[in-house]
This record gives structure tokens, sequence and C-alpha cells, in this order.
């Protein structure tokens, strides 16, 4: 019987590199959906990193976007949406239960990113308490949860008040019991203060997107960001790693190329897990494993997994080798 690690046990040792599914395995099947963590764990990856927002009901909800992707979601009928969706804090999990989120509209640029991605029909958005059940089953109680909290601090109508939206989800983690399996991570530190308060011994992982010309997404870390609650990075030498370890973090997970061999071992000095996001390409994936980070997050773990075996390592800390590592001949195709 398999057994889930302790936190040290999500730490990179000398023959192994842990993977995280990201979204599930977004390159080959639909994101964020119950199909997607399933094929992860059957070819032997046992953590996954996915997103959860809350609908109007207080339900958390596994999905990225604060309102229904257009290029994602079909109705009941087959049509796919024109704009963007409904938002999902305005919107019932029954309502939200009526989308298909199986496939990928052919033609956009979004699709064109993922062209091995599976389409399917079907599929729906998956509550965050349907998950938990799901790793609970035999086979799937080693499973680890990496889970994003989507907050912005520029839009907070987007996400109920931090307070209520921290606890609809510590509701579903007590009482599916997985709080000794489950990493909070959020962009937003308001969030992740808000999950010290409330439940100061689940590792809190600290997202972080460093300033860069022509960001393409919302820069979160630089002196006075509305996303740090109040942290100063000028307090802490200018330091990410030392910054969050002062704030009682425990993990830091950074834009893969941010990473630097200094910041590293300034989190190796403050005893951080570091687990990398979103590593796809395999040369970035070879400087990952180079650094030896302690966590990859992926859209292709296949081909974290390839790379990882072909360089004399594996996914799998010692105490769960063996068991799963037949499963890498059970890898999809595409993932190359």
């Amino acid at each position: 019987m398999r057994v889930a690690p302790t936190f040290d046990g999500l730490r990179s040792g000398p023959r192994h590199i842990h993977v995280h599914g990201h979204r599930g395995a977004r390159g080959i099947l639909p994101e964020n959906t119950l199909d997607s963590f399933r094929f992860t764990f059957d070819i032997g990856i046992r953590i996954i990193e996915f997103d959860i927002l809350a609908t109007s009901d207080g339900t958390p909800v596994i999905t990225h976007n604060p309102c229904l992707m257009p290029f994602s979601t079909r109705t009941e009928d087959g049509t796919w949406l024109e704009g963007n969706g409904p938002l999902i804090y305005e919107s019932t999990y029954s309502e939200l239960s009526k989308f298909d989120v199986g496939g990928l509209q052919p033609g956009t640029d979004y699709a064109s990113r993922y062209p091995d991605q599976a389409f399917m029909t079907g599929l729906k958005i998956p509550r965050f308490d349907t998950l938990c059940e799901l790793v609970n089953e035999p086979g799937y109680q080693d499973i680890w949860m990496n889970v994003e909290i989507k907050s912005d601090p520029r839009h907070p109508e987007n996400t109920p008040p931090i307070p209520a939206f921290v606890e609809h989800i510590l509701r579903v983690v007590f009482d599916k019991r997985v709080s000794k399996r489950i990493i909070l991570q959020s962009f937003d530190w308001r969030i992740l203060h808000e999950c010290a308060r409330q439940a100061p011994d689940i590792p809190r992982s600290y997202l972080s997107y460093a300033p860069k010309p022509y960001a393409p997404m919302a820069v979160n870390v630089y002196e006075g960001s509305p996303w740090m609650d109040g942290l100063s990075l000028a307090e802490q030498g200018n330091s990410i790693p030392a910054l969050i370890a002062a704030d009682g973090g425990r993990v830091w997970s950074p834009y893969h190329e941010d990473l630097n061999t200094e910041d590293l071992a300034a989190a190796r000095k403050h005893n951080l897990v570091v687990n990398i996001w979103t590593v796809n390409e395999s040369w970035d994936i070879d400087r990952m494993i180079d650094l030896s980070v302690d966590g990859i997050i992926t859209d292709y773990p296949g081909r974290v997994q390839r790379r990882l075996l072909e360089r004399g390592l594996t996914w799998l800390p010692p105490d769960n080798q063996g068991t799963d590592m037949g499963s890498a001949e059970k890898i999809a195709g595409g993932q190359t």
C-alpha cells in the first residue's frame, strides 16, 4: 500500500524530483477536470496542481478564470460561448454544471497552444469535494494536492470576501480529511495570510511572478504591491525567499524563468520547498533538473517523467518507488 509522504517528503533528493500535474495534464486532457486528474494519477504522478474559485452558494469549484472561458466552454446544446461566460462567483453550482468544459474551440489561440489535448464531450466543472473523494479512493491515498486559490486584489468583486472564501475551502479540506496532503497557494498573499489565521498547520505556498518587460500576466512581487499584503522586500534585502520565510511560508513557487542559482540557494538556506511553474519545454525541464528544484509543475507530466528517466532519475521518493515505476510505460503518446 502506498502512503502519502509527509511534507518534508515533498523535497527533492539525490535521485528524484517531484512532478506536479498542472491542472491535471493540460497538454493532453481537458484542464481541471476529473478525467485529467485521474489520468495524471494513473501514469504515476502523485501531486496535482489546480485552481479553486467559489460559487454564489459557497461551493468551491475547480476552474481557473473568474468567468467561464469561451474557448473551452460549450452550452448544453454544444454551442461555444460568445465572449466570457458567467462570473463563477455570481453563479450557483447547479448553473455551472450545465456547461461542458471537455474541449478547446478549434481555431482559437488557446487551442493552438495545446494541439495534443483530447477533445471530449460531457465533462463538467468539478467540485473540490468531489476531487477530495477521488483522492481518498484506494490507490490514490498517497496523492498530494497543490491548491491554487484564485484571487486578485484589483478585482475583489470576482470572489467572496477573503475570510469566507478561505473558510469555504477549508471546510471541505477538514470534512474530507485531506489536510495532511494539501498545500494552499496563491499569487494573492492576502489569501495566504487568511489561511495562516484559519489553518496555521497547513503549508502555504507563495506564488511569485517578478517584474519583466512586456509581462503577459499580472506581476505580483515588487515594493508596494497590493498582492503582497503589506510585506516589504526591502526589509528582507530584496530577497523573496527571505521574505517568505520571515512570513512563515514553507513553499516558494516562482515562475521558472525567474529562478536563478542565488535565489535557490537562499531558499535552501531558509528551508523552503521550491516548486517551479509552468515548465513544458525540454530545455526548461533540463534547467530545472540541473538546479535540483523540489517540484516541477507542468502541463506535460509524461514529458518530465521521460526526461527524468533519461537522466537516471525518477519522480518518486525512494519509499514509493517500485509500484509506480512501470507506469512510465503507460504514458500517452504526444507528450514529447
